[in-house]
């Protein structure tokens, strides 16, 4: 900076005028307020080109606001070009200022500059991810040309804001797709849930479209695979990005190592995190130590957790929950208790809804369910029902009818759709003898409100996945399964084979 405000010293001492040099070399730096004060005080309009760039340098967020940029826009003092509203669009999206936004649409129309593409993308942008979708879809359905740009836009927009059933009207009327209208779909699906809807519609990119999925695509479809449990479609994915040369990315490998990891692969996922290295960012070891965690593997996670904080790296939130549910499985009593309380003190991070979720479900798993109450009356916000989920999970192990029945009636009025709140109640009544308190509980159930859902199964196959209810017959395969279903039933009858029937009630 010193060097820049030598230069400038230089060029007023001397009458020169060398604003562009100046301007470009402060937008490197960045030093916007110096950029703009510049323009504004040069003697000669400086070039549109150059209030373009600190335009378009707001809208990258260099500014810390947007009313700079606003009132720069509103003292030029050259004629605005196309160019000067793509980059104001785009700062209006960036900022969140619909109401600025429309008013910069409006005060374009009546400058009479040419409504080019740039223009119009930018503009369709800004209302899609501003939530104006029906201005959006208003201004599209009136544009005399459509590239894949503007149909991307719309898209974006709709499974931003979960219109996914629109997005997808749009998406199958397009004349031509690219990897980005593709993942936009994938993307929306899987963000809103709709896991075996992005799975189906990655399958179908691969196999169908003629554009191949990038990082951006393999990254938004690896948490659809980790949340369905389609880990043989992971394992492509994983030769796909090495074959392809992905497997460098970050953000591939983060989603490959949650994928493996969710789905119980602990192997292939500590070999991906293992081959990170130096790459590894704090959602890479986060993951790791959420999944060895999970899945039994305590020890290690713990001892992850002490080599993440040896290099260095600090711990948030996330690894907490994974450090708590390491002691929760390891039966850790004392240590979670001391990691639980010194957070704020050590960590700097104050407990959340989660931490206290782990802590209720360690304590309840040792038996300590009175402690746990204890706990949940002292928090200093509401519990959900996660939390008084795991309480009553507790109390239905260690046999507590008491808690139970305080556990499910806060329960009940969280979740009054749940039923199998009632049935683990039910189960406990029973293991305690009292069957007066069953029979009344299974009263309740048979009301519309209370009827339990029905069990169904998911397996993966080729990469696609099939959902099957009992005595389902909405596969198109339906009869052939029976038929093998059939004929294994026989085969074990032959072996003699007895199937265990005294179970216990699930919910």
């Amino acid at each position: 900076m010193n060097q820049i405000k030598q230069i400038h010293a230089f060029t007023l001492r001397n009458g020169l005028d060398d604003i562009q040099a100046l301007v470009l070399k402060l937008l490197q730096v960045p030093n916007l307020p110096y950029a703009h004060a510049l323009l504004l005080s040069h003697p000669h309009p400086p070039p549109t080109f150059l209030y373009n760039k600190l335009f378009q340098a707001y809208a990258r967020g260099a500014g810390s606001a947007f009313e700079p940029c606003a009132a720069l826009f509103a003292r030029m003092r050259r004629p605005p070009n196309p160019h000067s509203f793509v980059f104001l669009f785009s700062a209006c999206t960036a900022f969140a200022r619909p109401a600025h936004g429309r008013a910069l649409h409006a005060r374009f129309l009546l400058s009479g500059l040419p409504f080019d593409a740039f223009v119009a993308t930018s503009l369709l942008d800004f209302y899609a991810k501003s939530g104006l979708l029906d201005s959006a879809r208003r201004l599209f359905d009136e544009l005399p040309f459509r590239d894949v740009a503007m149909w991307n836009s719309l898209i974006g927009g709709y499974t931003r804001w979960g219109e996914l059933d629109q997005a997808r009207e749009l998406f199958e009327m397009m004349p031509f797709r690219n990897v980005i209208s593709w993942t936009s779909m994938v993307s929306g699906y899987a963000q809103n849930g709709r896991y075996e809807e992005a799975v189906r519609a990655f399958s179908r990119m691969w196999e169908e479209a003629e554009v191949k999925p990038n990082e951006v695509t393999l990254a938004s479809v690896l948490p659809a695979c980790a949340h369905l449990g389609a880990i043989g479609l992971g394992e492509k994915i994983e030769n796909y990005a090495r074959e392809k040369g992905l497997i460098g990315n970050v953000f591939v490998c983060n989603a490959l190592l949650e994928m493996y990891g969710k789905c119980g692969n602990i192997h292939r996922a500590r070999k991906v995190f293992d081959e990170m290295g130096v790459r590894r960012n704090l959602c890479s070891w986060n993951s790791m130590i959420v999944a060895l965690a999970v899945h039994g593997m305590w020890c290690q996670g713990l001892e992850l957790f002490h080599e993440m904080r040896e290099k260095g790296i600090l711990p948030n939130d996330i690894t907490l929950v994974g450090v708590l549910l390491a002691c929760t499985h390891g039966g850790l009593v004392d240590e979670g208790q001391y990691i639980f309380n010194s957070m704020e003190k050590d960590f700097f991070i104050t407990p959340k809804l989660e931490h206290y979720g782990c802590m209720v479900d360690l304590l309840g798993r040792a038996g300590l369910t009175k402690e746990a109450y204890s706990l949940i009356t002292s928090m200093p916000m509401e519990p959900d029902s996660v939390i008084w989920g795991a309480l009553l999970g507790a109390c239905s192990f260690h046999g507590d009818v008491q808690l139970a029945e305080v556990a499910a009636e806060f329960l009940f009025k969280l979740e009054p759709w749940n039923p199998g709140n009632l049935v683990i109640l039910s189960n406990i009544y029973a293991s305690s003898g009292r069957w007066n308190s069953v029979a009344k509980i299974w009263k309740m159930m048979k009301g519309k409100l209370h009827r339990k859902s029905a069990g169904y199964s998911i397996i993966e196959l080729d990469g696609y996945m099939h959902k099957f209810l009992v005595e389902d017959k909405s596969h198109p395969q339906f009869e052939e399964i029976y038929v093998l279903l059939d004929e294994i039933t026989m085969r074990m009858r032959h072996l003699s084979y007895k199937p265990n029937l005294n179970l216990q009630i699930e919910c």
